[in-house]
């Protein structure tokens, strides 16, 4: 990866007077390093985003700090503002150029969707959307690319050990049989199984349901008729059915005869 320029100045001004740098279009920064002599700088936010765009967090940058010092850095934090998003500091991390760092790597994917994928019939599971890669600074790599137009058939799949780059340069810190890219069913067998599950429990519910409907409705028509026939007739002591109140009277005054 080529390497970039950003300048940045001394900064002297620290803790919450920060913000007026903030103000004047400037971003706090800290350079740090193993071995290397922290220092505070302040940079434009406009030309760091530029450089940020092309970098990222793998890309080496010369950090030139005023017109004497250059330090070779890679952008290690970024902080914005949760509400506004605007950038609050960044930290730079200054490498030695004769050693290996290690730093995650984007795992972009190219190359056209498989006919399956446009049939409905399966989807490209990417399982690893970056990797860790040990390298020297100026080895680094911007993004590996991953090319699926060879995903043919479901279970199709794309390992770390088959990552397209130059392994003399570069060591992906990840097993080699893991996968980073796989072609699989649109709908996978436990889907199914859940789903099925699902439908079962469904239609068990609703038959449960209207067998509470049914009997409910049962013992309301039993209870309706029971309480007609309580009202057409009264038990006696004995057992024997009372005859009405104005039956009783009618034969009261035959009896007076």
């Amino acid at each position: 990866m080529d390497r970039i320029s950003l300048n940045a100045n001394e900064r002297s001004v620290v803790g919450k007077k920060v913000k007026t740098l903030r103000k004047q279009g400037l971003v706090p920064g800290h350079v740090y390093g193993d071995k290397v002599e922290g220092e505070n700088v302040a940079v434009v936010g406009t030309e760091f985003l530029k450089v940020f765009a092309h970098a990222g967090e793998t890309g080496l940058i010369d950090l030139k700090i005023g017109s004497e010092k250059v330090r070779p850095v890679l952008i290690r934090d970024i902080q914005y503002d949760p509400v506004k998003d605007n950038l609050l500091n960044i930290d730079f991390y200054q490498v030695n150029l004769r050693e290996k760092v290690t730093v995650p790597v984007p795992v972009v994917l190219i190359g056209d969707q498989p006919e399956s994928v446009h049939m409905g019939e399966a989807v490209v599971l990417q399982t690893l959307s970056e990797v860790s890669v040990e390298a020297l600074p100026t080895d680094l790599i911007e993004k590996i690319e991953v090319n699926i137009s060879n995903l043919k058939n479901i279970d199709d799949a794309i390992s770390v050990a088959q990552l397209n780059i130059d392994r003399s340069k570069l060591n992906i810190l990840a097993d080699g049989e893991e996968i980073v890219v796989k072609l699989a069913p649109a709908i996978t067998e436990e889907m199914k199984k859940l789903m099925e599950e699902q439908a079962a429990e469904q239609a068990a519910a609703a038959e449960a349901a209207a067998t509470a409907e049914g009997v409910e409705g049962e013992a309301k028509v039993e209870g309706e008729e029971g309480a007609e026939a309580a009202e057409g007739e009264q038990a006696t002591e004995g057992g024997e059915v009372a005859k009405p109140e104005s039956l009783e009277a009618e034969k009261a005054p035959e009896e007076a005869k």
